[in-house]
């Protein structure tokens, strides 16, 4: 099993709760419901929106989603959340060249 690092202020707390200085505080029903609820909320998908997309980049798109597994609109709104939120990380594309064969086009000029 991987083991954690933890920072100092990580430390002291994993100790203190080991050592039984620490507890988990019981919570009411009421907030554990204000809870579920609002977890419920935070992922209801509750609009639409309409965007135009070339149709080279709507066709890498679905690719994608066909390597990850999803379906493409999940693929576009899991993009557009992330960059929303700041955890949008980019990484270089595993697409070698275009399947578009735009590449290709570019090349030949």
């Amino acid at each position: 099993m991987k083991k954690i690092k933890l920072d100092d202020y990580e430390k002291e707390i994993l100790d203190a709760y080991e050592k039984g200085e620490m507890k988990s505080t019981v919570t009411s029903e009421s907030d554990l419901e204000k809870y579920r609820s609002a977890a419920r909320e935070t992922f209801i998908k509750d609009r639409r929106v309409n965007i135009r997309l070339s149709t080279p980049d709507l066709m890498d798109i679905q690719e994608r989603a066909i390597e990850e597994g999803i379906p493409y609109q999940t693929l576009i709104a899991s993009v557009l959340h992330k960059y929303v939120s700041g955890r949008l990380i980019e990484t270089p594309s595993r697409l070698t060249a275009r399947s578009t064969g735009r590449a290709k086009k570019l090349r030949a000029g």
